[in-house]
C-alpha cells in the first residue's frame, strides 16, 4: 500500500510537472506568435524596388507632362495670354521667383497635370486594398456603372460625391476592350485624352513593363493582348482616378475572370486571391477637386471643366459609399440595408460628407475623420511660414527637397536654412505636424496614398494595426523608388501651380453675389467686422498688429514662433497679448483698414493648445508623427518636442460622466486653426465636419436616372432599375436650396447659415440622446445592429484548413461556411469604444501598463463577444430577440467599459468645443455673420 502511495505521488507529481511545463510551452509559444504579429520586417527595410525600378526605368523616363489639357479649370488662370497679357496671379508669381510669365505657367501647367493625373504608381496598392478590406473596397466597382450598383456615371456626384470628368457617357453595356467592365464610354466629339489610353499618349508616356503587361492572355476564348498603357493610366471617367492594366492578370488569371459574375456572384468577387484586369491609381485630384464655388456646373453630373476646381477639397465625398462599394440607400421604409449590418461600414459611416481619416491605412488606433484640406492662399500662408512657421530639422528630416532644390522655386531659397537645419513651413494637417517644408509636405501626401507601396507596407499593418509602426526613410524612397525621384521632381511644379491658382472664391465673385451682398445692412457688417476683430482675429487673422516688447511674443525663445519643448510658454504670451485691451484696439484700427482682407489668410497658423479649443481632441492626439512612427521623417525636430497641453473633459459613451484626459505631449496636443477663406461656401464646420448639418442615416436618396437627358431639366423624380430608389434633381440653381449636398450657391449660403449660427450658438448643435448624464455633443453610433464580418473568401489563409475546427470550438466567431463573424453590437454602439482600442504602446511610453491592460481586460473581452454569439445573418440581425439579447449583454458585462479602458482616445463627443463667440448678444452674432460673408 506504502508503495502504491508513493507511485501515485510521483505520477501526480510527474502530471503536474508535465502539465506546469506544457503551460509554460504553451504560453512561451503564444508570446513568440504574438511577439512576430508585432514585430516588423526590419530586415527588408531600405531593400525593395518599386515597380519602376524593377522594370530598369529611371527618373528620367517618366517626365511631367506638359499638355494644357485641363487649362480651363482653376478659373481659366492657366489658360495663357488674354486680353494682351496674362493674369494678373501668374504675373505676381513671376514677379516673386524671377522667372517669365510663360514660364511661370508652364510650370503651373505640368504642376496642375500631377496633381489630377500623376498616381506614382499607387495602383498597386490600391489594388493591395481592394484584395484587403474584407470585401468592402473595390475601386474597379466604384468607377464602374453596372445596373447592379445604386450608383453610375449619371448620379455619381449625388451619390457619392465624386466629380466625373468632362467628355465621358455612362456605360450602357459591357465594354468588350476593357474585359468586360461596365467602364465611363469616352465620347467621340471629345479630343484624346494626352495622358494615357491611345496609342499617341501611351508612346508619349510608355507605361512600366512589368509582369503581364505586355503579354498575351484571354478573353471570351480569344486570344488578346494586355496593354502596357502609359504610366498616367487612362481615364476612368471620374476624376482623380485612372486605370492601369494589372501586371498580374496573366494567362491563367484571365481565363478565371468572368466580368459577370465579378458584378454579380459575392462567391466570386468575396475572393482575396481574384485578379482583376485593370488596377485603379488614385491621384491627388481624387479628394481635391470639387464644383468650382462661384461658377457650379449647371448639371452637376455633367460639370465642364470650367466648372470645377482643384484647391476646394472634395467637400461632398461620401466615405462610407466609395470605400464600401456595395452600399444602397435605404428603400421608403427606411429599414436597415444589408451594409448596414457589417461593423466596418459603420467605421465608414462615422465619416461626414467631405471627411476622411487620413490615418486609416496606417492605422494609429484612432478614428479621426478629418476634412479634406482646401488650398487656399498659397502666396499669404507662405508669408506667415517666414514670420512665425519656424522648424529645426535632423537627420532624415534634412533629406526633404526643398524650394531651393529647383530652378522653378529656387528664388524662394530663404525658406530654409541648409546651416542650421531650420525651415519655414506652412502647416497643412490639423495638427500642425507636417513641418519640415512645402515641398516635403507634398510628397508625403504621395506616399499617404500609397506610392511605393512596397517599402511602406512593410512599416505597419495595413488598416488592421497590431504591428510595431516604423518610420519610412526619405533616404530609402529616393535610393529605391523611381515613382518617388519623379514625384520629387514634379511637386516643385505643383507648389508654383498652387502659387497661381490657390485663390480666393469670393461670394462677391459668384453671380448674383455682389447684389446679395450690396444688400446687407452696411452698418451691421461693420459691427460685424469690430466683433471680428476682438473675438476672432487672435486665431484667424494673418494681419495683426505687433506686439509690444513687454509681452515677449517673438522674442527670445519665441522667436520664429517658439517651436520646440518651450512652445506653451511661448503660446501664453501669444494668447496674453491677443487678448489684451490694447490688441483688440489696435485689431480693430487694422480691421477697418480697406486692404485688410487682401492677401490675408484669415488664420494664423499657430499651433493653438487643445485645452484652449477644446474641439474633440483625438485629431490633436495622433501619433503617425512621433519620433519613431511613421511618418517621422516628415516631422520637425522642434515638433517631436512639443509640451503637453494641460487637461482636457472628456465623457464616457454610456453614462455621459466627464472625466479628465491628459495628453503626454511630445508632439501631441495641438491644433492650427483652419483659415476662414472662403467660409461661405465652406461648410460644415470644425476640422470634421461635424457642425451644420444633421447627417442620419437616412439620406437623402440619389438613385439612378432612367430618363435621357440632363437630370433635374424637369424638375421629376424617376425610378431607378436597381431597386426603385427616386432620384433627386441634378441642375443648379438647386431644386431645394437647402439640400446640404448639392454645391450651388444657394445651398452653399444655407449651409453657411445653419453652420455658422451652430457654431455660435453651441447649445443648438446636435446633442447625443444615449447617455444617461447629457454630454455637449453627439457621438458616432451604429445605426443598426452590426458585426464584424470577414467573408471566408478574406479570411487569412493560415486559418482556412482550421476552420471547421474553429468554428466547433468557437462558433459565435467562426461559421460553419468558412466565415468569421464578431457579434452582434446593437444599434446605438458607440463606434470608436471599438475601434480606438489601444492594441500597441506609442513609442515614447512605457510598453508594460498598457500590455497590462490588455492582458487584464482580454478574458472580459473574449467572454462578452461570446456571450453576443455570432449571430450575424440578415434574418439574425432584423429579429426583436437577438437585438434584445445584444443589448443586455453589451450592458451585464461592462463591454463598453472595459473598451473604453482600453480606449487610445476616450473622447467620444465630436462636435463640441470651439465656443469662441457664444457669449455674444444675438445683435453681435447677426452682425459678425454678415461679415464673414465678405470672406
Amino acid at each position: 500500500m506504502h508503495g502504491w502511495t508513493k507511485k501515485a505521488k510521483r505520477f501526480l507529481f510527474w502530471l503536474v510537472t508535465t502539465a506546469a511545463a506544457l503551460v509554460v510551452v504553451f504560453l512561451f509559444v503564444a508570446g513568440f506568435v504574438v511577439w512576430s504579429l508585432i514585430q516588423p520586417p526590419s530586415d527588408q527595410f531600405g531593400k525593395v524596388e518599386d515597380e519602376a525600378k524593377f522594370a530598369r526605368r529611371d527618373v528620367s523616363s517618366l517626365p511631367a507632362a506638359t499638355e494644357p489639357y485641363f487649362a480651363e479649370m482653376d478659373k481659366g488662370l492657366l489658360k495663357g495670354i488674354e486680353g494682351g497679357e496674362y493674369p494678373q496671379e501668374i504675373r505676381q508669381i513671376a514677379g516673386a521667383t524671377g522667372l517669365d510669365p510663360e514660364a511661370i505657367r508652364q510650370a503651373a501647367i505640368r504642376g496642375q497635370n500631377a496633381w489630377i493625373v500623376w498616381t506614382g504608381g499607387n495602383d498597386r496598392f490600391w489594388d493591395f486594398a481592394a484584395r484587403n478590406t474584407i470585401g468592402a473596397f473595390d475601386l474597379l466597382k466604384t468607377v464602374s456603372s453596372h445596373p447592379s450598383q445604386a450608383y453610375g456615371r449619371d448620379n455619381r456626384f449625388r451619390y457619392l460625391g465624386l466629380v466625373n470628368e468632362p467628355g465621358f457617357d455612362e456605360a450602357t453595356g459591357p465594354d468588350p476592350k476593357h474585359f468586360g467592365l461596365w467602364l465611363d464610354q469616352r465620347r467621340t466629339d471629345t479630343p484624346p485624352d494626352p495622358f494615357g489610353g491611345n496609342p499617341d499618349a501611351d508612346r508619349r508616356y510608355p507605361g512600366v513593363e512589368v509582369g503581364a503587361r505586355g503579354k498575351p492572355v484571354e478573353f471570351e476564348a480569344r486570344e488578346v493582348t494586355l496593354p502596357v498603357g502609359s504610366y498616367y493610366g487612362e481615364p476612368t471617367g471620374v476624376m482623380g482616378l485612372r486605370l492601369f492594366p494589372n501586371p498580374d492578370f496573366d494567362l491563367k488569371a484571365s481565363k478565371k475572370w468572368d466580368p459577370d459574375r465579378y458584378y454579380n456572384d459575392p462567391s466570386y468577387y468575396n475572393d482575396k486571391d481574384l485578379v482583376r484586369p485593370y488596377r485603379v491609381g488614385m491621384s491627388c485630384a481624387f479628394c481635391h477637386v470639387g464644383p468650382n464655388p462661384i461658377t457650379p456646373p449647371a448639371d452637376v453630373e455633367r460639370p465642364q471643366f470650367s466648372q470645377i476646381t482643384s484647391n476646394p477639397g472634395a467637400q461632398y465625398f461620401w466615405v462610407d459609399r466609395i470605400f464600401f462599394w456595395n452600399t444602397q440607400p435605404r428603400g421608403e421604409d427606411d429599414k436597415p440595408t444589408s451594409n448596414e449590418g457589417n461593423f466596418l461600414f459603420q467605421l465608414f459611416h462615422t465619416n461626414p460628407p467631405g471627411s476622411l481619416d487620413t490615418s486609416l491605412v496606417s492605422s494609429d488606433y484612432i478614428n479621426n475623420p478629418r476634412t479634406m484640406n482646401a488650398v487656399y492662399e498659397t502666396v499669404a500662408r507662405l508669408g506667415i511660414a517666414s514670420g512665425t512657421g519656424w522648424e529645426n530639422l535632423t537627420g532624415d528630416e534634412l533629406a526633404n527637397k526643398q524650394f531651393q532644390d529647383y530652378s522653378q522655386t529656387a528664388a524662394l531659397h530663404a525658406f530654409f536654412n541648409k546651416r542650421d537645419g531650420k525651415s519655414a513651413s506652412m502647416r497643412v494637417l490639423k495638427d500642425g505636424s507636417d513641418s519640415v517644408g512645402t515641398l516635403g509636405a507634398l510628397n508625403r501626401v504621395y506616399l499617404n496614398i500609397g506610392l511605393f507601396s512596397e517599402e511602406w507596407l512593410l512599416h505597419f499593418r495595413p488598416f488592421l494595426g497590431g504591428q510595431k509602426i516604423s518610420p519610412i526613410r526619405v533616404p530609402d524612397a529616393q535610393k529605391n523608388s523611381v515613382y518617388w525621384q519623379a514625384t520629387e521632381t514634379m511637386t516643385a511644379d505643383m507648389a508654383i501651380f498652387f502659387l497661381v491658382t490657390g485663390r480666393s472664391d469670393l461670394l462677391k465673385d459668384a453671380p448674383g453675389g455682389k447684389e446679395l451682398l450690396a444688400a446687407l445692412d452696411q452698418q451691421q457688417v461693420a459691427r460685424g467686422r469690430d466683433v471680428f476683430a476682438e473675438n476672432c482675429a487672435a486665431c484667424h487673422s494673418s494681419k495683426q498688429p505687433k506686439a509690444p516688447a513687454e509681452f515677449g511674443v517673438g522674442e527670445g525663445i519665441c522667436e520664429g514662433g517658439g517651436a520646440g519643448p518651450q512652445y506653451r510658454e511661448c503660446w501664453d504670451r501669444y494668447w496674453a497679448w491677443a487678448q489684451s485691451a490694447q490688441f483688440k484696439q489696435l485689431m480693430r484700427a487694422q480691421a477697418e483698414k480697406p486692404d485688410f482682407l487682401v492677401d490675408n489668410y484669415l488664420s494664423n497658423e499657430r499651433r493653438v493648445p487643445i485645452d484652449l479649443v477644446r474641439t474633440n481632441a483625438c485629431s490633436a492626439i495622433a501619433t503617425n508623427g512621433l519620433a519613431g512612427d511613421i511618418w517621422d521623417n516628415f516631422t520637425s525636430s522642434t515638433y517631436k518636442t512639443l509640451p503637453a497641453p494641460k487637461e482636457v473633459t472628456v465623457h464616457h459613451p454610456v453614462s455621459g460622466a466627464a472625466t479628465p484626459m491628459q495628453s503626454p505631449g511630445n508632439g501631441r496636443g495641438y491644433l492650427r486653426p483652419p483659415s476662414l477663406i472662403s467660409l461661405w461656401s465652406t461648410a460644415p464646420y470644425l476640422l470634421n465636419n461635424s457642425i451644420g448639418h444633421e447627417i442620419p442615416y437616412s439620406y437623402p436618396r440619389y438613385g439612378k436616372d432612367t430618363e435621357s437627358g440632363p437630370v433635374g431639366t424637369s424638375g421629376t423624380q424617376a425610378n431607378s432599375g436597381n431597386g426603385n430608389y427616386p432620384r433627386s434633381p441634378s441642375a443648379c440653381p438647386a431644386a431645394d436650396p437647402k439640400d446640404p449636398y448639392m454645391p450651388c450657391i444657394e445651398n452653399r449660403l444655407s449651409a453657411f447659415d445653419t453652420s455658422i449660427r451652430q457654431m455660435l450658438s453651441p447649445e443648438t448643435r446636435r446633442m447625443d440622446k444615449a447617455t444617461e448624464e447629457a454630454v455637449p455633443g453627439y457621438i458616432y453610433r451604429t445605426s443598426a445592429p452590426s458585426c464584424l464580418i470577414i467573408p471566408k473568401g478574406f479570411v487569412p489563409d493560415q486559418i482556412r484548413p482550421f476552420s471547421g475546427l474553429l468554428s466547433r470550438i468557437a462558433p459565435w466567431a467562426f461559421k460553419d461556411d468558412g466565415s468569421i463573424a464578431l457579434g452582434p453590437f446593437p444599434s446605438g454602439f458607440p463606434v470608436n469604444a471599438l475601434v480606438n482600442t489601444k492594441l500597441l504602446p506609442d513609442h515614447d511610453e512605457d510598453a508594460w501598463p498598457v500590455y497590462k491592460r490588455l492582458i487584464t481586460n482580454g478574458p472580459g473581452l473574449v467572454s462578452a463577444f461570446a456571450e453576443l454569439g455570432g449571430q450575424c445573418s440578415a434574418q439574425e440581425l432584423a429579429d426583436p430577440a437577438v437585438r434584445s439579447h445584444s443589448e443586455t449583454v453589451v450592458r451585464e458585462t461592462g463591454l463598453i467599459d472595459r473598451l473604453v479602458t482600453l480606449s487610445k482616445c476616450p473622447d467620444y463627443v465630436v462636435n463640441a468645443g470651439h465656443a469662441f463667440g457664444s457669449d455674444l448678444s444675438q445683435a453681435d452674432k447677426d452682425a459678425l455673420i454678415s461679415f464673414l460673408k465678405q470672406l
